[in-house]
């Protein structure tokens, strides 16, 4: 089964894509989620076999998740960079929900590293979503002051990545 946090992740990837069904099988476990307008209604259920032919339905939970309009505002109008959290500094925060990756491969260097000078079009790590490899850039001109996540790490939508000094 998947865990609470997969699950999450799930969720937000859905809630940004143009999918409106989506379903999830593995180990006897279902999740389905469906849009419906502005709403994300999911349900999870459980199968445990009883028989190699028969199926019994265990667990069954519809939930239904509205999200605020101050919410949905935001995330409409999130940009990449954002909010100084150290005065003079600047985050660069992931637009998705995702894998980061310092470098463009294992054995490549990393595209910055603190004391590294970017540029608004400077590319500066790549965050994986759902197979997807999406390069990330600075937005911003500056000094890298601070790698806020770890190579392979698992990154939320809006999570700071970097301090950037401008």
């Amino acid at each position: 089964m998947l865990k609470v946090q997969e699950i999450r992740e799930l969720i937000k990837l859905i809630d940004k894509s143009s999918i409106d069904e989506f379903t999830y099988e593995q180990d006897g476990a279902k999740i389905k989620m469906r849009k419906q307008s502005n709403a994300v209604v999911h349900q999870v259920e459980q199968v445990v076999t009883s028989a190699p032919e028969q199926t019994a339905p265990v667990q069954q939970a519809p939930v239904q998740e509205t999200a605020p309009a101050a919410v949905q505002e935001e995330k409409a109008a999130a940009p990449a960079v954002e909010t100084p959290s150290l005065e003079g500094t600047v985050e660069i925060k992931s637009p998705m929900v995702g894998t980061f990756y310092e470098a463009s491969s294992p054995d490549a260097d990393p595209f910055v590293k603190v004391g590294s000078k970017v540029s608004k079009d400077t590319p500066v790590c790549i965050v994986e979503a759902m197979k997807l490899f999406n390069e990330i850039e600075a937005e911003v001109d500056g000094e890298i002051v601070e790698v806020l996540v770890k190579n392979g790490q698992l990154v939320e939508y809006g999570q700071p990545l970097f301090l950037v000094k401008e």
